[in-house]
């Protein structure tokens, strides 16, 4: 008997009869002998519906009330799993994150797990009792409810089962795992039958919508094992793991995109300690990811400063660099978005050479203009313009393709 988290997302809880299905899957897995905690998103679409609504009162929603609608759209999935559960006879009990003891910062619309009390959780397990979780959403220490961002019944579910120690935590999807790269654009992308933590939070955190960023670096940090599969198939999935020495011969294990980017220019701005420090503690201040950043060597005391945010973020980090540009006495500010990121991902970067020179010159043969570069150990990521994204996913597959045929686990 194993203790088991299991997560659904949005488009396995789309309709009544696909409820009905994550409810027979829920049946076959505890008829197996095994505990369970439940987590679910809101059903797809609702949340775009709500915010659709919010949208059409005011222009610029009071985040603290956008928390509270939208976070209703999962406590109704969480409740109608459970009466169907209970219609099979099978004890379930839908639950809130407030009432699962989720405690997060004060940061609306996407806010942070502080801490989870597991109290009420490990009781209701111990009564033989299904919970099913409302994912997504947690209580501030002001007691306002929060949510965690888009994708965040990811994050609920792997925190929770590091919570209540579960052996693994299954994320359900509308896909059959993780793949070297997006289906829709490689035709020729394989599943992975196994990744590396630190492969699937690159490939998280570099576009691929697989699983949410923070759900993965929950899962490394506690060595929680992650698998994900798809609820409308039997096949095992992808398994998210502790790396092992096999992966190393693979050089690339897989390709991301990501189009949620946009650059933003300072132009002429002093060349002088502190300034850069400035615009970016104002921009993090206001809970802005900043990715790339590239200075240029300056000239006649001034300099260009560039960086990438996420595009949804891109108009208020645009006022901000503005308003700090007037204060340093910075030039012109300067915004591009029709940009993508392109990023190729594997452990076995660390002990091969030669990576980026084909990353590049794969690029530079499609006749494709490099922006900005990022490095980490495990990823080499590119700025590129937006009009080239299937051209470079699908040029980039097939030069790595020796290293990403193969599955990177039998079994």
């Amino acid at each position: 008997m194993a203790l088991i988290v299991q997560k659904f997302g949005g488009t396995s809880v789309g309709s009544i009869e696909r409820i009905r299905k994550v409810a027979q899957i829920v049946r076959e897995t505890w008829e197996s002998g095994h505990r369970l905690v439940v987590v679910v998103s809101a059903m797809s679409g609702e949340t775009d519906r709500l915010l659709r609504l919010a949208y059409e009162l005011s222009a610029e929603p009071h985040e603290r009330e956008m928390d509270m609608l939208l976070s209703s759209g999962e406590r109704v999935t969480s409740a109608l799993l459970a009466i169907v559960l209970n219609e099979m006879k099978i004890p379930a009990q839908s639950m809130t994150g407030r009432q699962v003891g989720i405690k997060t910062d004060s940061v609306h619309t996407k806010a942070r797990i502080a801490s989870i009390s597991s109290e009420r959780l490990t009781e209701t397990l111990q009564k033989g009792i299904i919970p099913i979780v409302a994912g997504f959403q947690g209580i501030s220490a002001e007691e306002n409810v929060t949510t965690l961002g888009r994708g965040g019944s990811d994050t609920t579910a792997v925190a929770l089962a590091v919570a209540v120690k579960a052996d693994r935590c299954d994320i359900y999807t509308d896909v059959l795992g993780v793949y070297t790269a997006d289906p829709n654009l490689v035709p020729s992308a394989r599943k992975l039958d196994q990744i590396s933590y630190e492969e699937m939070l690159e490939m998280a955190s570099l576009g691929a919508k697989v699983l949410q960023t923070r759900s993965v670096e929950f899962a490394m940090k506690y060595k929680m094992p992650v698998r994900v599969r798809s609820t409308f198939s039997t096949d095992p999935g992808t398994l998210v793991t502790e790396e092992e020495k096999r992966m190393e011969h693979i050089v690339v294990s897989g390709i991301t995109l990501d189009k949620n980017q946009a650059k933003i220019t300072v132009q002429d701005v002093p060349d002088k300690p502190g300034l850069a420090a400035r615009l970016f503690e104002t921009i993090s201040s206001q809970s802005i990811v900043v990715d790339m950043i590239v200075q240029n060597v300056g000239q006649d005391g001034l300099t260009d400063i560039s960086y990438t945010v996420p595009r949804s973020d891109a108009r208020k980090a645009e006022r901000l660099a503005a308003q700090i540009a007037s204060e340093i006495g910075a030039g012109e500010i300067k915004i591009k978005e029709d940009i993508v990121k392109i990023s190729i991902i594997g452990v076995g970067m660390r002990s091969h050479s030669g990576v980026a020179a084909r990353m590049f010159s794969t690029l530079a043969r499609e006749g494709i203009n490099i922006l900005m570069i990022s490095t980490s150990e495990i990823k080499i990521s590119c700025l590129i313009d937006e009009k080239y994204s299937e051209l470079s996913v699908r040029a980039l597959h097939e030069e790595f393709q020796p290293e990403t045929r193969g599955t990177l686990h039998e079994g």
